[in-house]
């Protein structure tokens, strides 16, 4: 295992077993009939994966991802266990450095689609509607400011981008292109009635859920929700109490290190730079601040 010097995890390695897939967070094993997701302590931003880490950060998607597919008990998930002792032998030697992080999953047919659901016009959809008044083909109202509240949250899907790539914004015509008509209407569905139930709880708990993503696979049972969920790298999570349209909101999420990045000279290209420390320890503080205030309750990190 790699850790760097404030003890993020950077990196797994097991004996035994192929190379993990290796995406910007996690790290896959893939087993005969299941797989074996390590979220790691890296950071990406603008699709680059930062040189160092934020401590307990994987703890904290894990953890999150968890209390959401518990939430969400009428649509199925991939989770299987987080028990360590039931997961494929080669991995169990490492139950100190998977505990807590890693999540014994289904495997399944990834379905080649982010689903993206926003409430509130900010980051590259609010670029969009400055630019040509619509999002992923969806036409809006004038006079919207940054960080409107739409009058009706929106399906704005995206491409996959592999690690090093970036994400494309893309029309629901052109997801019925890639998947079919059946099934890119059951994602539409799906991810707006995730997002309008996830905004519904927020809410009650001081936060803002501006906007969020999902993926999803498929069996033989149809769709079933996977990877993250409603996690500060997925999200942007606002305090209610400090939101004030017009303006870029305070954030519990990775909106804090993209907006360090953004006062750097640099072309959002690899090699990425390296965090500096109080950045990194805010970022973990926000992370932190996000599953409590959520959750109603404090992460266990030790082990």
């Amino acid at each position: 295992m790699n850790y760097d010097r404030n003890g993020a995890l950077i990196e797994t390695m097991v004996d035994g077993v192929d190379a993990p897939k290796r995406g910007k967070v996690r790290d896959i094993y893939v087993f005969d009939d299941c797989l074996v997701m390590v979220a790691t302590d890296r950071i990406s931003a603008f699709d680059c994966v930062m040189p160092n880490g934020i401590p307990d950060k994987g703890k904290v998607l894990t953890a999150m991802s968890k209390f959401w597919f518990e939430l969400f008990d009428w649509l199925p998930n991939h989770l299987v266990s987080m028990d360590v002792s039931r997961y494929p032998e080669p991995m169990r030697p490492y139950a100190k450095d998977l505990s807590g992080r890693s999540m014994l999953v289904k495997k399944l047919d990834v379905v080649p689609v982010e689903c993206v659901a926003r409430g509130y016009l900010i980051g590259s959809g609010w670029k969009d509607y400055q630019r040509i008044g619509s999002i992923c083909g969806i036409s809006l109202k004038a006079g919207y400011v940054l960080a409107s509240k739409l009058e009706v949250p929106i399906f704005t899907p995206a491409t996959k981008a592999e690690q090093g790539e970036h994400d494309e914004n893309i029309s629901f015509a052109h997801i019925v292109e890639l998947i079919g008509a059946d099934i890119a209407a059951q994602l539409r569905e799906n991810t707006i009635r995730l997002y309008g139930d996830a905004a519904d709880y927020a809410a009650a708990r001081g936060i803002i859920i501006a906007d969020t993503k999902f993926e999803f696979g498929m069996n033989g049972d149809g769709l079933i929700l996977i990877d993250e969920v409603l996690t500060p790298d997925s999200s942007r999570f606002w305090p209610a109490d400090q939101y004030e349209a017009g303006k870029n909101p305070p954030n519990l999420d990775k909106q804090f290190v993209r907006d360090h990045l953004e006062t750097l000279d640099w072309d959002k290209s690899p090699p990425a730079p390296e965090l500096p420390d109080e950045i990194v320890v805010k970022t973990r503080e926000k992370y932190l601040k996000a599953y409590e205030q959520l959750t109603g309750t404090e992460l266990e990190l030790a082990g």
